[in-house]
């Protein structure tokens, strides 16, 4: 069906302005980890404002403020999660992945490899990005817990101080 009527267009318009200005106060109000790179909480609840904000645009059964009071619980539930695993290291490990060294040196990690479900050409792929093209010069690569992959050359590994919390 193409259209049905103007009163329909007319409230997707209206509704879509209003829920896209609250929706941007509440990813403003929330903080900068709303918007950064994402580990997988993160990543749920942007996928769940989208879903909401999806929601609200295109279903005359959820309400404008229905839809709102979501977007701000959302948000909300997850400034409570960012702040509790700030503060509770044990409560941090519970919702966040933690950080994996899959090469070291110059090996690859078979078993941090396998535990991750990650391959030999994802890391020799990063390692490439980085600019480098030799194993050797690579003191380490991270798979980070938002999935990134860093990649440490041997002369920037200074003390590894940076490496510590790291399994």
């Amino acid at each position: 069906m193409w259209f049905d009527s103007w009163s329909d267009l007319g409230r997707v318009l209206l509704i879509g302005m209003t829920a896209y200005v609250m929706l941007v106060l509440v990813i403003r109000l929330s903080g900068k980890r709303t918007l950064s790179q994402l580990n997988a909480f993160d990543f749920i609840v942007t996928v769940a404002l989208g879903s909401v904000l999806a929601t609200i645009l295109l279903s005359s059964d959820v309400s404008w403020t229905e839809g709102a009071l979501a977007l701000v619980l959302l948000a909300g539930l997850q400034f409570i999660l960012a702040w509790i695993s700030a503060r509770a290291p044990r409560f941090r490990t519970l919702i966040t992945a933690r950080p994996a060294v899959v090469l070291w040196h110059g090996e690859l990690q078979a078993e941090q490899l396998r535990r991750n479900r990650l391959s030999a050409s994802e890391v020799h792929q990063a390692i490439r990005s980085s600019g480098a093209g030799d194993l050797g010069g690579i003191a380490a690569v991270v798979l980070e817990t938002n999935g990134t992959l860093s990649v440490i050359s041997t002369e920037n590994l200074g003390d590894s101080s940076a490496l510590s919390d790291l399994n």
